[in-house]
């Protein structure tokens, strides 16, 4: 269960759907970890509503409060102490053999694609404005925000971005090929992903993350498109700690 506290003329209150957010709430407060921030962030980005969030977790990159210091936080919200950021998120849309074209989806970290059953390589051919980029063998590929480059795609040896910058991270995860790096476009860069089959007959299987939730089958025949959606997401910001600071905290921590 989710649970965001509202902050609306002073007042607070707790909500557990962000469909239940009314469209006049000045800050939501978001309590969990990073992935229940990135979950938050999805449903709030729509109603154009800056959020924070409050590590009850670990390690925490996007959170910026911890339980200590959330009564301090509120307080400096009602002085207008704060500066908001943006964050641009991604959009894709599969088509498939089976179902044809699917609903698209949104995710503020990454778009995932990794194989599913048997311990074998998938073939993936990448197009960047439609011309032809490479054709990766790989575990998968990872599709990243600058949000997103201190998750998933920075394990797979991907880039650490400023989560305030724009532009989209490609990283392929476990590739059979020793030159295979990631690679950075530009946010309005349109990406085009098919899966191929390698061998005749035999079941080949991976399937697409939005986030790491929402997960889609893909097969060979399968594509997927995905540029920066077109809403971001407001993360209110208290402290003049900057992205590097936290980051080199961060790791010390966790080295």
């Amino acid at each position: 269960m989710k649970h965001y506290i509202e902050l609306k003329g002073g007042k607070c209150c707790i909500v557990t759907d962000g469909e239940e957010i009314s469209q006049e709430v000045d800050c939501v407060f978001v309590l969990g970890g990073d992935g229940t921030l990135i979950r938050a962030a999805r449903e709030i980005s729509p109603k154009d509503i800056p959020c924070i969030g409050v590590n009850l977790g670990h390690l925490g990159y996007l959170c910026e409060l911890e339980e200590e210091n959330v009564y301090t936080a509120i307080d400096q919200i009602m002085k207008n102490e704060y500066v908001i950021e943006e964050r641009m998120m991604l959009w894709g849309s599969s088509i498939t053999r089976k179902m044809g074209k699917l609903p698209g989806r949104t995710a503020l970290n990454d778009i995932v694609i990794s194989r599913t059953g048997a311990m074998q390589l998938l073939e993936l051919i990448v197009y960047i404005n439609g011309e032809y980029l490479n054709t990766f063998r790989a575990d998968g590929i990872i599709v990243a925000t600058p949000t997103g480059s201190t998750g998933y795609s920075m394990s797979a040896g991907g880039p650490i971005v400023d989560p305030k910058a724009s532009m989209i991270l490609i990283t392929p995860i476990n590739s059979h090929n020793l030159n295979a790096k990631s690679i950075v476009l530009g946010e309005k860069d349109d990406i085009m992903i098919e899966m191929r089959g390698r061998q005749t007959g035999r079941k080949e299987r991976a399937e697409v993350n939005f986030d790491g939730e929402c997960s889609v089958e893909f097969v060979p025949g399968d594509s997927i498109s995905i540029c920066a959606a077109k809403s971001k997401v407001k993360v209110l910001k208290l402290s003049q700690i900057s992205f590097l600071e936290i980051l080199r905290k961060k790791m010390q921590n966790y080295s």
